[in-house]
């Protein structure tokens, strides 16, 4: 089954600094069909203007994900991290016991980002931070793996989860098999995922389905998210 929401309608706020839509409900946004999907409880998109962000707050028992999609983001923390993810890098946070931390564009142009959090599968765990960067290569046979609840991926979170990334050319096409089940998120271009039609800032929800067919009619960036659902998906 797969339920579709395009960009326009996903909620969200315009506070100057920050233009945010809300995958599911967040802060003021309140939507009791949309309060998570199994273990993914926040997916926000996210523009910050040039040198403002998000002043020191706290956080805890969270996996934290940011996709950056265009500019940087800036991170600081309370564990002593400090580093600058870039356009088509990621970095991840396990707020454990609890961390403080920033995130600022300090740039001259808009950052664009994916914020997603992560329900983790057990509390109390120690904090970390890290991030990583990936190659520009176009995605030609399998999408490529970003983060994951194992060491089979460059970054690890306290979930067993897999975060995915795809950057295709026009007319590519590709099927993916889907463990738990799965959010979609189309950063760039138009798709098909087999009846869907889908484009730039939508999202698709999948579940109860083994396998996915992608068909891309532009150049395409896609994020897919696989979470467990062992808690009830809305």
């Amino acid at each position: 089954m797969k339920t579709h929401y395009t960009y326009d309608s996903l909620g969200g706020a315009n506070h100057g600094w920050l233009n945010a839509k809300h995958h599911f409900s967040f802060a003021n946004y309140y939507n009791p069909q949309k309060m998570s999907f199994g273990e993914l409880l926040v997916v926000n998109d996210d523009i910050i203007a040039p040198n403002t962000g998000f002043g020191k707050h706290p956080h805890n028992d969270m996996e934290i994900i940011t996709f950056v999609r265009r500019g940087a983001i800036t991170h600081e923390d309370s564990q002593g991290n400090k580093g600058k993810t870039t356009a088509g890098n990621v970095q991840v946070m396990s707020a454990g016991t609890g961390i403080m931390h920033s995130e600022h564009n300090n740039e001259n142009e808009e950052t664009n980002i994916y914020q997603i959090w992560i329900k983790p599968k057990s509390i109390g765990i120690t904090p970390k931070w890290g991030s990583a960067e990936f190659s520009t290569e176009p995605t030609t046979d399998k999408l490529k793996l970003l983060v994951s609840g194992n060491n089979d991926a460059p970054l690890q979170i306290h979930q067993d989860a897999r975060i995915y990334t795809g950057s295709f050319k026009e007319k590519t096409s590709i099927i993916h098999e889907i463990k738990g089940q799965a959010y979609l998120l189309i950063s760039k271009g138009n798709i098909t995922l087999d009846s869907i039609h889908a484009a730039k800032g939508d999202g698709v929800a999948i579940k109860e389905e083994n396998e996915i067919s992608l068909e891309c009619y532009s150049d395409t960036e896609i994020i897919l998210i696989e979470v467990p659902g062992l808690t009830e998906a809305r």
